[in-house]
């Protein structure tokens, strides 16, 4: 599932990231009530980039008029993987739920990754990218995002197969 190691940070295969990011239905696991966050950010991305995204919350019955559910088992319908933003202290619980649900596709993005929760990735056979911003992988890359692939890409930081 992994090819190697960096930094802490367990290295992700471009196929691994081509997979996951076409996968149209996505959970979205951390989505903050602030509009100003950037797990906000990146659900109003995806979203205008034809993703369909179920935010969890557990805090929130809806966020900016959507509906929120209180944890992957209450979702309504199968999603293609699971985009984690949460906290780090949090996301190894998250990869354990989606793991118990047959999850088999999770996203840890940049900042909410931990070794516990890469551990548990690799234990549980999931195909995991972590600590990866997926708005440097969702095309179509714009704006800032695309500076970032672009000096990721220049400087050998981008996956490989």
């Amino acid at each position: 599932m992994f090819n190697g190691e960096k930094k802490g940070v367990l290295m992700n295969s471009l196929s691994e990231v081509k997979d996951f990011v076409s996968q149209k239905t996505l959970a979205m696991v951390g989505l903050s009530r602030n509009e100003k966050a950037f797990s906000a950010s990146i659900f109003k991305e995806l979203t205008a980039k034809g993703y369909k995204l179920l935010p969890i919350n557990p805090n929130a019955a809806e966020i900016g008029g959507h509906v929120c559910y209180p944890s992957l088992a209450k979702l309504p319908e199968k999603v293609g993987g699971v985009l984690i933003v949460t906290p780090a202290a949090q996301t190894a619980r998250v990869v354990q739920e989606a793991a118990d649900r047959g999850m088999t596709r999770v996203w840890i993005q940049q900042g909410a990754h931990s070794p516990e929760a890469e551990k548990l990735c690799q234990e549980r056979g999931l195909s995991a990218v972590s600590g990866k911003c997926i708005m440097m992988f969702a095309e179509p890359v714009s704006s800032i995002h695309s500076v970032h692939r672009w000096f990721a890409k220049t400087f050998g930081q981008l996956p490989k197969d």
